[in-house]
């Protein structure tokens, strides 16, 4: 069998599941540059150069709002993974990458000519929309006449979507996500602590501590710069502290479902009253998130387990299952101008 390698590229994962094997390589999706152009690190060795590299070392997120912002360094990073950390044969293979549903066919374009615009010879290259795959990775049979509700909640975006017979009945891609919470609390510990600290800190704050409901004792201590004397001080955080930080955030989220779930038409209503809510993406991790949200739609919610790699496993089952081959579709026979 001819190689194959499922690619989801977020914002902040890079993942690529290989067919022969079914291993699934997770790298940050970040890449360091200098003089411009040469590509001085990549991927997790990158992401731990954020925010500590001098100015002569630019550390990139090629993706931004689920779409290709740097092409050219996406493609330079993505090439690197698969040929060193996969140690893939891309010639003669199939691949399948997975694109948000709610963003432009010229976008979506990108995602294809990636690969389509290197030298590689791939036996086919299929996109495959992200909710689809998503809901397969979490184990579902998409083609049933069943309403299915998936919340992917990634770094720049949050996606909500209603599935059922293998089409989007509702897609939304909203653009706020587990960054936006970083932002969040790292702006609510100045405001309220005078105390400036950095996204990663917050990000892990976030992780550690963090929590939908507020009922968590945990700390955690930091350093961060006071704002008044401008030296660097140490700090003692609490969950409920983290919680108040994110408490807005949550909240957008948890109003964009209901505004979906408006807008659902009453039989798969039904459907998705009886199976619930599905969470999957990066931010989904986050402590007593299904109790917060089943509290404000009154419907049961189920969170993926490993749900960052929820699609890069759906992208493995289509590759595999001639049942969900159908769900990577060509561009080739889309017509851009």
């Amino acid at each position: 069998m001819a190689g194959g390698y499922g690619i989801d590229m977020g914002t902040g994962n890079l993942k690529i599941v290989d067919r022969a094997s079914g291993e699934i390589t997770n790298e940050k999706n970040t890449i360091a540059i200098v003089d411009k152009d040469q590509m001085y690190a990549y991927g997790d060795e990158a992401y731990a150069m954020f925010e500590k590299a001098p100015e002569s070392i630019e550390v990139s997120f090629p993706i931004h709002g689920g779409v290709i912002a740097e092409f050219d360094n996406m493609q330079t990073m993505l090439l690197e993974v698969l040929e060193h950390k996969v140690g893939a044969r891309l010639k003669g293979s199939d691949i399948v990458v997975a694109v948000p549903t709610d963003i432009t066919e010229v976008e979506k374009k990108a995602f294809y000519d990636i690969f389509a615009k290197t030298r590689i010879k791939a036996h086919s290259i299929s996109l495959c929309e992200k909710p689809l795959a998503d809901a397969l990775g979490m184990g579902m049979d998409i083609t049933e006449p069943t309403g299915v509700m998936v919340v992917d909640i990634g770094a720049d975006t949050t996606e909500i979507s209603v599935i059922s017979l293998g089409g989007l009945v509702l897609s939304e891609l909203k653009s706020f996500g587990g960054n936006r919470m970083d932002e969040s609390i790292v702006t609510y510990m100045k405001r309220r602590y005078n105390l400036v600290i950095g996204q990663k800190t917050a990000k892990s704050l976030k992780e550690s501590i963090g929590s939908a409901i507020n009922r968590v004792t945990d700390s955690k201590t930091v350093v961060g710069r006071d704002v008044v004397s401008g030296l660097p001080i140490e700090m003692e955080v609490t969950g409920e502290v983290v919680y108040e930080g994110i408490r807005d955030d949550l909240d957008n989220i948890a109003t964009s479902v209901k505004m979906i779930l408006e807008k659902v038409p009453p039989e798969l209503a039904r459907d998705i009253v009886h199976s619930g809510i599905y969470l999957s993406g990066g931010s989904s991790r986050i402590p007593d998130l299904a109790e917060y949200f089943s509290s404000l739609t009154n419907i049961n919610v189920n969170v993926a387990e490993n749900g960052d790699e929820a699609v890069v496993r759906g992208l493995n089952r289509i590759l595999t299952d001639d049942k969900f081959s159908r769900f990577g579709y060509s561009m080739k026979s889309r017509i851009f101008s």
